[in-house]
């Protein structure tokens, strides 16, 4: 990846609804060198795909909470076990295995405490945990999708 590469990466992840030809004269190329590079890292996996953001509260998925999970079951078997139940969460949108005291970390989207309890419920009845401790956000100051490019080689 070159700085051309990085320019349009970090447009697209402002705005990958674009056109084209606005893209390319962001980035100093006509149009089919500008798609070209596009399509090249696309194929590459670096651009993964590209879809709209909507507004969680207008879609009343406006609570956020945060689930740690300790278990006493480290045996991939188990950790499978979790992971095909938490993807059959849809309310369930991020799902990390952590170092330290918590195991997993999971975020979860939903309208209130009541359809909380109601993916704690799922999520439960679908694997056996240790210890759940669930965390309301209070209130949201940073939240991006945007990848940070400044490690990215070039």
């Amino acid at each position: 990846m070159d700085a051309v590469d990085l320019r349009l990466l970090r447009i697209l992840q402002a705005d990958a609804n674009l056109p084209l030809a606005d893209l390319a004269e962001q980035v100093g190329l006509s149009p089919t060198p500008c798609w070209r590079r596009i399509h090249k890292l696309e194929s590459a996996g670096v651009i993964r795909r590209r879809v709209a953001l909507l507004d969680r509260k207008l879609l009343n998925a406006n609570v956020t909470v945060f689930i740690a999970v300790r278990t006493n079951k480290h045996s991939a078997d188990w950790l499978e076990q979790f992971a095909r139940a938490v993807r059959d969460i849809p309310e369930i949108v991020d799902f990390y295995r952590m170092s330290g005291e918590i195991d997993y970390l999971l975020k979860a989207l939903v309208p209130d405490i009541a359809a909380y309890d109601q993916v704690y419920r799922k999520l439960i009845s679908k694997i056996e945990l240790s210890d759940v401790t669930s965390m309301f956000a209070m209130e949201e100051l940073k939240s991006t999708t945007e990848i940070p490019l400044g490690f990215a080689a070039s």
